[in-house]
């Protein structure tokens, strides 16, 4: 396995990261903890999760899988969750976004679910064009000093957001963002345009959502037929941004994966082999991070992990519409 520090942090995680979205609705709690052992077993040692995963059932799960365990399977985890968006159908006015308010009882809450004091790195799920940026960081700054955060880091943020928000960070000389999760992978480029230089830029770690295209990359779709059974999309074919219809009737969908099954055939590998975003090389614009290769001999494959908000402009007036909260709340995919 392979490690990498967190952008411009010490602090070392594996080149895989365990996502886990599922955990709690498309996985079961002894096929999560399964997971959760293999990946450890491995090598690995980053876990993701949020508070809006199943609806807070994954942050339990993986909860109970530490106290389950013993201190030295759970030491090495650097775990991960984030916050922002509303839970359980909360419809209130601070049900959801990045206010002092939210963020806190959010962040709270996840630590009740997880039974922890504290988490390595919590991320702020998407941008909250109603809350100033600065009341954000300064609440982000307050969990670092209280010891319930150890880092923090963006998701979904567009170029122009994350540097406004390191920039705006230096400014307040408090502490950075050290990574941002954005969506990649070789059905979804567009952060090369932007949002890769600006994470260059600002000496971010990046740590792409959904590598394999809500499993597209893996080889199991083929074109015109329609998904069944249990996979993602055979169980909700309109679900999210990989949607099977808005996939499926885009060429460029069937052009990229002819492409990765000509690439498995010749290498003898598998689609998802050749999909998932490698170590960057010296010709590579994409961030590079410090790699410490660490020999075990444990260490083998694991088939559940992956690698590791448009704009609005905020109102002049000191009201804001009864939509423009109710937006706020709106969960992404990732």
């Amino acid at each position: 396995m392979e490690y990498r520090t967190l952008g411009r942090s010490g602090c070392a995680v594996s080149s895989l990261c365990l996502g886990t979205m599922t955990f709690g609705v498309e996985t079961d709690e002894q096929g999560a903890h399964a997971q959760l052992d293999r990946f450890i077993e491995a090598g690995g040692n980053l876990v993701d999760t949020a508070d809006v995963y199943g609806d807070g059932r994954s942050e339990g799960i993986i909860g109970r899988w530490f106290a389950s365990r013993p201190a030295d399977v759970t030491e090495p985890v650097v775990l991960a969750t984030k916050g922002r968006f509303a839970r359980g159908g909360d419809n209130s006015p601070n049900g959801a976004g990045l206010s002092a308010r939210h963020l806190t009882r959010a962040l709270d809450a996840s630590l009740r679910r997880l039974g922890l004091e504290s988490v390595d790195l919590y991320q702020v799920h998407a941008y909250d064009p109603l809350t100033p940026l600065e009341e954000t960081l300064r609440t982000l700054e307050a969990f670092v000093q209280a010891g319930k955060i150890r880092y923090y880091g963006l998701s979904n943020f567009t170029g122009w957001q994350l540097t406004k928000a390191v920039h705006l960070a230096r400014a307040l000389n408090v502490a950075e963002p050290v990574t941002l999760q954005p969506q990649y992978s070789l059905l979804a480029r567009e952060i090369e345009w932007e949002i890769v230089p600006a994470v260059l830029d600002a000496g971010l770690g990046l740590l792409p959502w959904s590598p394999l295209g809500g499993g597209w990359l893996s080889g199991k779709y083929q074109r015109d037929e329609a998904p069944t059974g249990s996979t993602r999309l055979g169980e909700n074919p309109s679900r999210g941004m990989e949607a099977w219809e808005a996939r499926n009737g885009d060429e460029r969908t069937w052009a990229v994966l002819d492409a990765v099954s000509a690439v498995a055939r010749r290498k003898r590998c598998s689609s998802t082999a050749c999909s998932r975003p490698s170590s960057p090389d010296s010709n590579s614009s994409l961030p590079r991070s410090t790699s410490i290769t660490v020999p075990r001999s444990t260490t083998r494959a694991t088939g559940s992990v992956s690698p590791s908000t448009a704009p609005r402009c905020r109102a002049a007036a000191a009201t804001v519409s009864a939509a423009a909260i109710a937006n706020r709340a709106d969960t992404p995919d990732r």
